[in-house]
């Protein structure tokens, strides 16, 4: 396959893209992603930011490809984990909200890709004219906080209203999944549940095995566990959040709340502004509130401890048409391999 936009942009070698997915995207998955091509990108939300260097020297350790690291926006210290990507001389920075003028040009001028992720054209044309280098645009169909446009129509919308390079997510597995998205203007493709369902993926054998089960049916759109639009698979815990009545719901939240403010260093204050920084003039209750805050925690239950029925499970809905484990290596070389066929028919068609 011939280089894109995207490739050329970042230094990789596939127009693919491995998201920043809370406990699932660290050291050992993105080197993984890079070492086959692709743009591994490094979740850091859930970590320190003392945690945050040491992970990014490792990935560094185990790779000499290019790599990203996912930020939080509006987290308080944004601005100290640019300073680290900064030094540490991370390739791409990447965004789950838009990222400031300022902090754009910080990165910029440090010569670090910035590349937030939308869910609206507008957000994309926002970013575009703060200076972004690129724009990563997921539809409904991807997992975690979501959007309600399908990426066939969103997708097509950002493309031809910005001039950047666009990198397209929600609802890829595969590699007719990546010509596709080619042939809507895009750069390449990214990817949250297709990797954590690799054999690099460190999460728990039990909980992949309960992405392999579920059925496209499976994967459902909930509010219950912040009061956001949430893409996950449903379980125990969503539908208890579902019935359960505000009172229990505070005291749940308040609890997932302690766990999550030992682990990241924030103080209560923090943790409430950055629940708060969520809301995005949604009506929120408190303990929705304190969930938006904390649901990294609720993810750790699943991710890193395997409890199924006490965590919450983000994930697109790919998820009920993937059915293998492979490495990052042959997961990369079969979506380009595949891409490459697609294209070669299609052009023989003519």
């Amino acid at each position: 396959m011939r280089g894109t936009a995207l490739t050329r942009l970042t230094g990789v070698r596939h127009p693919v893209v491995q998201t920043g997915m809370g406990w699932v995207a660290g050291p050992r998955l993105v080197s993984a992603s890079a070492n086959a091509g692709a743009l591994g990108v490094l979740a850091s939300a859930t970590m320190t930011p003392d945690r945050l260097r040491e992970a990014v020297r490792e990935v560094k350790s185990r790779t000499d490809a290019p790599f990203g690291v996912n930020l939080r926006a509006d987290a308080a210290d944004a601005g100290d984990r640019v300073r680290i990507l900064i030094e540490e001389g991370v390739r791409v920075a990447s965004f789950a909200l838009a990222p400031s003028r300022e902090l754009i040009g910080e990165l910029k001028e440090a010569g670090v890709v910035v590349m937030p992720t939308v869910g609206a054209r507008r957000h994309a044309e926002k970013v575009a004219a703060w200076g972004a280098d690129a724009v990563l645009v997921q539809g409904a169909e991807g997992g975690g906080h979501t959007g309600e446009v399908a990426t066939t129509v969103l997708l097509p919308q950002v493309v031809d209203a910005v001039r950047i390079p666009v990198v397209a997510a929600g609802g890829f597995f595969d590699g007719r999944g990546l010509a596709a998205a080619l042939a809507y203007g895009a750069a390449g493709v990214a990817m949250g549940t297709r990797f954590l369902l690799t054999s690099d993926s460190t999460v728990p054998d039990a909980v992949k095995a309960r992405y392999l089960a579920a059925t496209v049916r499976d994967v459902a759109v909930t509010r219950a566990v912040d009061g956001l639009p949430h893409r996950m698979l449903r379980t125990e815990l969503v539908d208890a959040l579902e019935d359960t009545g505000r009172a229990r719901a505070l005291v749940r939240a308040v609890r997932a709340a302690a766990g999550f403010r030992r682990l990241s260093g924030l103080t209560w204050p923090q943790l409430v502004r950055d629940g708060l920084a969520l809301k995005h003039g949604k009506d929120l209750s408190w303990s929705q509130v304190l969930l938006a805050a904390n649901t990294p925690m609720l993810l750790k239950s699943a991710m890193v401890d395997g409890r199924t029925d006490l965590g919450v499970m983000a994930s697109g809905q790919v998820a009920g048409v993937i059915d293998d484990l492979p490495s990052c290596a042959e997961l990369v070389e079969r979506i380009v391999r595949e891409a490459d066929e697609t294209l070669a028919r299609l052009t023989a068609v003519r």
